[in-house]
């Protein structure tokens, strides 16, 4: 049985270098065009494409996945099965009614809640203490298609984001290798979602990880896992009549009261409910560090401004 695998970051590299490696007959691998990237916007190809070069696998990079040149050439690859994992473009009708065993799509979240392109930063955001993957058969409607399987994970308190995409890559491989066996033999059934449990989880946008300390330390806790280390919850920092970002990549809460944006000796920084220790924090154009040593170096510096 032959696959076309629709993939672009990590988390989808992974898992197809995991299909790989257990001899699924990958035909073809559908990814993002290479982008500009860093400072010298030099054109990088996706992790996906990385990964199926080495294979040296066919490669589509359509800039729309609806354009009619693209959809002829991914019919002339005549797979049997479409896999999506995180691909970063809807894909439409046409396109899903291609392969004859139809097409699946792993979603990084227990269906039907968080929906959407942002599930597990929205989740640690909402400090959920649980999660995981759904394996669904495609519609035309976002993430909303009947769910064939699906695997938890616990979310610790203090987990942060590449910490719960590390472990949902690792229940996704085996998960996805058994629906895909499963194709082989028979086209599973799978289980409508409730639409009266369904929550969105929308794009994460830069600005959501500015840090304001008026808000609780729970909520500013959550707010930093979920955006670690990428793309980082950030605060300003002030010092003679300079202000800098500090992006703030681990903390934890602590049982202490001051004035939101207080910064104590010893690195804790008041909310306006309880107190966060800073743990690892990364200043402006240098390197991850712990929040002690890079106070030590500090002199005359405040948050206060930041609320």
């Amino acid at each position: 049985m032959k696959i076309v695998y629709f993939g672009t970051p990590h988390f989808a590299a992974e898992v197809l270098r995991f299909l790989l490696e257990n001899k699924v007959e990958v035909a073809a691998v559908v990814t993002q065009p290479d982008r500009p990237k860093g400072r010298s916007l030099q054109l990088t190809s996706s992790p996906v494409k990385e990964v199926a070069v080495q294979a040296s696998l066919p490669i589509f990079q359509p800039e729309k996945a609806s354009q009619e040149i693209f959809l002829s050439q991914l019919a002339d690859v005549k797979a049997d099965l479409y896999v999506v994992v995180a691909f970063g473009q809807i894909l439409t009708q046409k396109l899903l009614d291609i392969p004859r065993l139809g097409c699946i799509n792993v979603h990084a979240s227990l269906l039907p809640k968080y929906r959407g392109a942002a599930p597990i930063q929205r989740c640690l955001m909402d400090g959920e203490t649980e999660t995981g993957v759904a394996i669904q058969k495609m519609v035309r409607k976002l993430d909303a298609g009947d769910v064939i399987a699906s695997s938890k994970i616990a979310i610790p308190s203090e987990m942060t984001f590449a910490e719960l995409e590390a472990g949902l890559i690792e229940i996704t491989k085996p998960l996805l290798l058994q629906v895909i066996h499963r194709y082989a033999t028979e086209i599973p059934e799978g289980v409508a979602q409730d639409e009266s449990l369904v929550t969105y989880a929308s794009k994460i946008e830069m600005a959501e990880g500015e840090i304001h300390w008026n808000r609780d330390a729970e909520e500013l806790h959550n707010l930093i896992r979920a955006f670690s280390p990428r793309p980082g919850a950030w605060a300003w920092i002030y010092s003679s009549g300079e202000r800098k970002r500090l992006k703030i990549l681990r903390a934890k809460c602590v049982p202490f009261n001051g004035k939101p944006g207080e910064l104590s000796p010893s690195a804790i920084v008041s909310c306006g409910k309880q107190s966060l220790q800073l743990i690892d924090v990364q200043p402006e154009g240098k390197k991850v560090m712990k929040a002690e040593d890079w106070l030590r170096g500090q002199k005359n510096i405040s948050f206060l401004q930041n609320i």
